[in-house]
């Protein structure tokens, strides 16, 4: 497939995603970055997002549970250019029952080139880059061009 290049804003988009296990653990990394966060625009799964913004007091975008189409509803966000990078502390010794749909929203952050912390240590590689403050160009598929050519 062809490509072409969207521009991620110096504000940006970041999804933050955790399964149970793991939610602590993510809510430990929010509180001990919450200055930097402060200045993007968070987006959480249900249950996530409801913890993080109580605990935090971030303001965070909740969608729905992520067994209930929350990773979903991330995934459409992704494919439209509206999630610039994602943090999700997913949980790699237990079975989810929402399993497929896990994979389906990793599957979708990697086509459109959207980079993914998924522990701690990626996660302050992560928010620690300079590139976090500034305008970045990152290559995605020309899908356009995708469409043109199968019409």
């Amino acid at each position: 497939m062809n490509k072409t290049t969207r521009v991620m804003p110096a504000h940006k988009h970041i999804a933050l995603v955790a399964h149970d296990n793991y939610k602590p653990e993510l809510l430990r990394w929010v509180k001990e970055n919450k200055d930097a966060l402060q200045g993007h625009f968070l987006y959480a799964t249900g249950t996530t997002g409801r913890i993080l913004s109580k605990e935090t007091g971030l303001a965070i975008k909740s969608l729905l549970s992520g067994p209930m189409g929350g990773d979903q509803q991330l995934g459409a966000l992704i494919s439209e250019g509206k999630i610039d990078m994602m943090i999700f502390f997913w949980d790699p010794l237990n079975a989810v029952p929402h399993d497929p749909d896990v994979k389906a929203l990793l599957r979708i952050a990697t086509v459109w080139n959207v980079p993914v912390a998924m522990n701690r240590a990626s996660a302050k590689f992560m928010i620690s880059a300079p590139q976090m403050a500034e305008e970045v160009s990152i290559e995605i598929p020309d899908y356009d061009a995708y469409l043109a050519d199968r019409v």
